[in-house]
């Protein structure tokens, strides 16, 4: 489902965000991404959903080639993606419900289906009652569930997440983690960027390990 071939990534002449990446990751697989602060999982995030594009190296998704794609294609292959970023990235002016459908108006669905989906994704994450509300309106927590259910509502291919549980009490992580599960066990690849050992140990998976941008170990725990 996610191939990486000796992807490079500069921001500075001197200086590698990612050096040399190798790495496969097969459909419905849970990986996480972990590693120190400046490790490298936010760069590789960024360049598997196309927000940046890498120096050097060939990066597939779903066996398209992101790294050939021009500005007009990239937009495709992204709506078959969820991504759930650290500082949330809702529309303030949008109730969460909007917020939500906002991903599937993109993909050109039915009113009828948007309506019915948005509040199945909702009522997954425990908010169907604040569908009315603004994002602002409601706690970080809250603000990442919707995150989250607008992440999942699309049933993505590939599910991309920087960081999701960084602003989440103990009960609402768990509750995040079963959702993710799920959406593994129904087929979607989910990579996870996390430097939480404590959330690795009680949610076992495969773990790539980043340090100055290279893979340093790549293991199941």
């Amino acid at each position: 489902m996610i191939q990486l071939y000796n992807v490079c990534k500069s921001y500075m002449k001197d200086s590698a965000a990612l050096d040399q990446i190798n790495l496969k990751i097969g459909k419905g697989e849970f990986v996480y991404l972990t590693g120190s602060s400046g490790a490298g999982k936010s760069t590789l995030l960024k360049l598997l959903y196309g927000g940046e594009r890498p120096n050097r190296g060939q990066i597939l998704i779903d066996g398209r080639n992101l790294t050939r794609m021009g500005a007009r294609q990239l937009p495709l292959i992204r709506r078959r993606l969820g991504i759930v970023f650290q500082d949330f990235k809702l529309i303030s002016t949008r109730t969460v419900f909007e917020n939500v459908a906002f991903a599937l108006e993109v993909q050109g669905r039915k009113r009828f289906e948007i309506s019915k989906k948005v509040y199945a994704a909702l009522k997954n994450v425990g908010l169907e009652h604040k569908l009315n509300r603004r994002p602002l309106e409601l706690s970080g927590g809250e603000q990442q569930r919707v995150a989250v259910a607008r992440a999942l509502v699309v049933d993505p291919i590939v599910l991309l997440a920087d960081e999701p549980t960084g602003n989440l009490d103990p009960e609402t992580t768990l509750e995040l983690m079963e959702l993710f599960k799920s959406a593994s066990a129904r087929g979607s690849t989910v990579v996870m960027a996390t430097h939480d050992r404590e959330l690795i140990r009680r949610f076992p998976r495969r773990v790539v390990t980043l340090d100055n941008g290279r893979v340093v170990d790549d293991s199941h725990v």
